[in-house]
């Protein structure tokens, strides 16, 4: 996946995760999502390389494994200046896996977001680069099908078209469903709207309407819903009004409604390298024909980007390790229910692959030129990271419910993040505090959301990147980790806004997790700094908010609260467990160590209980049937476990009681144990619930945390 505002910064690596792929050694993570994990990796000589390694459940779908295979052979055949070019794969692998060359830097929405509009000979330069480049796609006889914002990066070598996961050979061969939409609203060509037909045109449908973008800003057919965009498309003319005249013709031409009438990708290579050498007086030499490296050499005079470096690239190369690919079968041992009971952590298919982007002989940019309108909360809110130190465990809630005690941990390590308190209460006995609102409970209004604006000062930069760090790890534990939060500041209103989407046709329970996630971190977040600095923080106030499509005035306004109303559910001093966060634990997992600790809570777990019945406890045998599931919600660091009470066995108090302590003394020993020994654990509460019969309500017994 390609992310507005993404510079390819290299996440720690996780419990689990491959040391070395093939030939290349693995440093850390790039991303995460539906399709598989794309690593950072170097080679023998150094050669940096992002590797796709695809998620077991994928690799085990033969018609997936099978666009896999096409993928990579589109990607193969396709070669020249401003792509991003295939150095290895192995399709057949149990963990098929490919690479390519790695460059960091923005997508464009990412950079127009934060700087505004490309002009003059930058403009030219991007222009005349994505052109070359799908004029390379369609010579070697494929549609690329995608050609969006979010799939040009501007790299400090040049811009780079990415992501080739749903090209088209042009022998109609194609990587997607077939009966499938494919492409995003604004960048779909009439014809494709009208017969589902895609073929070179449609890419030069989709470029034009990116250098108009590129050069003012807007969507040359507006913003909306899906299907507004598409009568526009079809039935109107697109704004071209702040296109500078001279690549106006030439944006026309590509967005003609008839695909006969369009310009093709060569003719529109040369036309924008003519404005590229008349902008820095050179001339093309040869008349009627163009070289890349000519090009490039224009581009390289006109257009300069900083080179944007990252030290976890210089890491030295570790011990030798046995880490392996990962294998196929740790997915399916938490996946797959062999008997009635299970674990409901799976690895699922959620999102989009990242791709990052280097190689070619064209260099560009020097993207220095276009002031940045104010464009408050809309604007992107740059790289969103993952790996950040777990949330602390704050060591406050014992059991809820008098239960026997469950085995719990010494000590915590010295100097250990997770140790780290978030304060209850952090204004009092503060008399004079910066934050002044904290007896105004009125929800945020839209007007304060719209006024927001990104970071100005150290101290909000900071909070911005502390909760962008904490939301995208806990997303990316449920593959998520595609949804980026954009984060913005009211100083008036003394309120932090965290903002999603657009994401199409998301499912209510995913936007309920982001909206968690978003309220944890950036409850979070505050607080410490309300602890750290309360006469000079300002911000004690957060909301969480979603966007429905670019350009949305009105976003959705999901949750808000205050930081100094303590950040984890509370009773007398006690956490809680709650049925939101019992939601977000039956969210299945896609994170390794999660998988891993779950199947063997629930192995154990199952043992346990039918020993714990067949003593003859006054819990009914039939009992020892019921379904027991376990999942995690990274949002509270708490681990759930539920019984599906079929029968009505555990009805009384007693029973419950006895399942309960089986799971605090199963779960706990298992909890503790993964927290001293990985660094990176953070579960380690916990609650149980029942669901009686075939009540849809779930019936807390107790909760707890098992280190104190």
């Amino acid at each position: 996946m390609s992310e507005g505002g993404r510079v390819g910064r290299v996440l720690p690596a996780r419990p689990g995760d491959p040391s070395c792929v093939g030939p290349y050694r693995i440093i850390g993570r790039l991303g995460s999502g539906g399709m598989g994990t794309v690593y950072a990796g170097l080679d023998a000589g150094g050669l940096r390389v992002a590797v796709k390694v695809i998620h077991p459940a994928q690799a085990e779908d033969p018609e997936f494994r099978a666009r896999f295979r096409r993928e990579v052979q589109l990607s193969a055949r396709v070669q020249g200046p401003c792509l991003l070019p295939l150095l290895a794969a192995d399709t057949e692998a149990d963990a098929p896996w490919l690479a390519t060359a790695y460059a960091p830097g923005p997508t464009l929405s990412g950079y127009l977001a934060e700087h505004g509009p490309l002009t003059g000979g930058t403009l030219y330069a991007f222009a005349t680069g994505t052109a070359q480049a799908l004029a390379a796609v369609h010579a070697a006889g494929v549609v690329h099908r995608d050609v969006k914002p979010q799939n040009v990066i501007l790299t400090p070598a040049g811009p780079r078209v990415l992501d080739f996961g749903i090209a088209r050979a042009a022998d109609g061969t194609s990587v997607t469903r077939t009966g499938v939409m494919t492409g995003t609203p604004g960048w779909i060509s009439p014809e494709y709207y009208r017969t589902s037909e895609a073929g070179p045109e449609g890419d030069l449908f989709a470029w034009g309407a990116l250098v108009a973008y590129a050069a003012t800003g807007r969507l040359p057919f507006g913003t909306g819903a899906p299907d507004v965009v598409a009568f526009r498309v079809l039935s109107g003319e697109p704004d071209l009004g702040e296109v500078p005249e001279a690549v106006r013709e030439v944006v026309e031409k590509a967005l003609a409604k008839d695909p006969a009438e369009r310009i093709t990708a060569e003719s529109a290579a040369q036309e924008c390298s003519r404005l590229l050498a008349a902008e820095t007086t050179q001339v093309v030499a040869g008349g009627g024909g163009w070289e890349p490296t000519r090009v490039g050499e224009l581009v390289a005079a006109e257009w300069e980007m900083p080179t944007l470096d990252d030290p976890a690239w210089h890491a030295p190369a570790p011990a030798p390790a046995s880490a392996p690919v990962p294998d196929p079968a740790v997915g399916r041992a938490a996946g797959l229910a062999a008997s009635r009971r299970r674990t409901v952590v799976t690895v699922l298919a959620v999102a989009a692959v990242l791709g990052a982007a280097a190689g070619g002989v064209m260099a560009l940019p020097a993207l220095g030129h276009g002031g940045g309108a104010d464009r408050g909360a809309k604007a992107a809110s740059g790289p969103a990271t993952a790996g950040s130190p777990a949330a602390p465990v704050d060591g406050t809630a014992r059991s809820a419910s008098g239960a026997s005690a469950a085995p719990r941990a010494s000590a915590e390590p010295a100097g250990d993040p997770r140790s780290a308190a978030v304060p209850t209460d952090p204004l009092a006995g503060v008399p004079d505090p910066a934050y002044t609102r904290s007896a105004d409970q009125d929800q945020p209004t839209d007007a304060e959301w719209a006024a927001s604006a990104r970071a100005s000062d150290a101290g909000e930069r900071d909070a911005a990147l502390a909760i962008r760090d904490d939301m995208t790890s806990m997303l990316a534990t449920k593959g998520m980790d595609f949804m980026t939060p954009t984060v913005t500041f009211n100083k008036r209103a003394q309120t932090v806004m965290v903002t999603g989407g657009p994401v199409s046709q998301i499912p209510e329970e995913d936007q309920e997790f982001f909206t968690r996630t978003g309220q944890a971190a950036a409850c979070t977040a505050l607080a410490r700094r309300l602890g750290a600095a309360p006469t000079a923080w300002p911000y004690g106030r957060y909301a969480v908010y979603w966007k429905n499509f670019d350009g949305d005035t009105e976003a959705a306004v999901l949750g808000f609260g205050q930081a100094t109303d303590g950040c984890y559910g509370a009773i007398a001093g006690q956490w809680q467990g709650d049925e939101s966060g019992l939601a977000a634990a039956r969210i299945p997992s896609t994170d390794r160590a999660e998988i891993r600790v779950a199947d063997a809570i629930d192995k154990a777990l199952g043992s346990a209980w039918k020993a714990r019945v067949a003593e003859g406890s006054g819990v009914d045998p039939s009992a020892a049937q019921d379904d027991i599931s376990l999942g995690f919600d990274p949002a509270e660091k708490a681990t759930y476990v539920w019984i599906d009470d079929t029968y009505g066995d555990l009805v009384g108090r007693a029973q419950r009681a006895d399942f309960q302590d089986v799971v605090t003394r199963t779960a706990c020993r298992k909890l503790v144990a993964e927290y001293g020994s990985d660094k990176a654990w953070k579960y380690t509460r916990w609650s149980v619930a029942v669901y009686e019969g075939n009540s849809g309500q779930p019936e807390f017994t107790g909760s707890g945390d098992c280190v104190g």
